[in-house]
C-alpha cells in the first residue's frame, strides 16, 4: 500500500496516538533498561510526529520509511519546525543504512503491517545487522485480543472538516485483519471517494520472541501499552524492548 490519499489526512485521524506521551515513554524506557539514546532510527517512521518530537527532547535521529507520501509529509513538517532530520525512503525487510544504530524504535503498529512472517524476519535481520551490540529494539504491536475483539468485523468512521473516512475491517483468519479505508473528500459542493486498503496480523509475544532470537536480540521486556507493568489479558498494544546480544 503506497498510503497516498492516506498519508494526506493521517495526523487527522491519528489524532489518539498520544504522541508526546510516546516520545516521553521511550525516553523512560531507555532510562529503566540503562540505555544512552545514542544514534536512533525510527523505522517506519510515518508521517515524522515522533521523530520530530524526539529529535526536539535531545535525540540524534532519523527516520525510514516505505511511502514517499508519508515522508513527504515528515519533510515539510520538519522544515515547518525548523529541524534538520533525515528521512530515507526505505522498506523495513530490506533496510540499508549508512552506518550501525545504537537503537531503533518502530511504533503505532507499524511490525503488524508486515503480515508474512518470514518477510518479518528479514525485517528483523536487517535491524539487527545494522543494531550495535547491546543496542535497544523499542517496538510495539496490536495485540491478538485488539485484533479479535476491537477490530474485528467492526466499522470506524471518522468525520472532520477534511475529510469523512469510513474504516471496515474484515478478520481474514489466522490474526489477519483485512482494513478498507474509504475516504470522502469534499471539493465545492460534491465529495469525491477514494479508496486505500491494506491488511494487518497479530503476531503472539512467541512468535516475536522466536524472530528475535533468530536475528540476534534477547527479549528484555513487554510491558502493557504506555505502561511498566506487564501486559493485561485485554491489553491492546504491547511495546517490546529486545537488546542485541554482544
Amino acid at each position: 500500500m503506497a498510503y497516498e490519499t492516506f498519508a494526506q489526512f493521517y495526523d487527522k485521524l491519528t489524532l489518539n496516538a498520544e504522541y508526546e506521551k510516546r516520545a516521553e515513554y521511550i525516553l523512560g524506557v531507555l532510562a529503566k533498561h540503562n540505555h544512552p539514546a545514542g544514534l536512533t532510527l525510527d523505522l517506519a517512521c510515518g508521517t515524522g510526529t515522533l521523530t520530530i518530537l524526539l529529535k526536539k527532547k535531545g535525540v540524534d535521529i532519523y527516520g525510514v520509511d516505505g511511502s514517499a507520501d508519508m515522508l513527504s509529509v515528515a519533510l515539510q513538517k520538519a522544515a515547518d519546525e525548523d529541524e534538520q532530520i533525515l528521512f530515507l525512503r526505505q522498506r523495513m525487510q530490506s533496510l540499508d543504512l549508512f552506518g550501525t544504530i545504537d537503537t531503533c524504535v518502530c511504533t503505532l503498529d507499524s511490525i503488524n503491517h508486515i503480515t508474512d512472517e518470514k518477510v518479518l524476519q528479514k525485517a528483523f535481520d536487517r535491524v539487527s545487522l545494522f543494531m550495535n551490540p547491546e543496542g535497544l529494539f523499542l517496538f510495539d504491536v496490536n495485540t491478538p485480543y485488539k485484533h479479535k475483539n476491537v477490530l474485528a468485523d467492526n466499522v470506524f468512521v471518522f468525520d472532520t472538516d477534511e475529510v469523512y473516512c469510513v474504516w471496515q475491517n474484515t478478520p481474514a483468519g489466522d490474526n489477519l485483519t483485512e482494513i478498507s479505508l474509504d475516504f470522502f473528500i469534499p471539493e465545492g459542493d460534491t465529495y469525491y471517494r477514494v479508496n486505500e486498503s491494506f491488511t494487518e496480523r497479530a503476531y503472539t509475544v512467541d512468535e516475536l520472541e522466536a524472530m528475535l532470537t533468530k536475528a540476534g536480540f534477547k527479549l528484555e521486556a513487554v510491558y502493557g501499552d504506555l505502561s511498566f507493568s506487564a501486559p493485561k489479558e485485554n491489553e491492546e498494544r504491547l511495546q517490546i524492548v529486545a537488546r542485541k546480544k554482544a
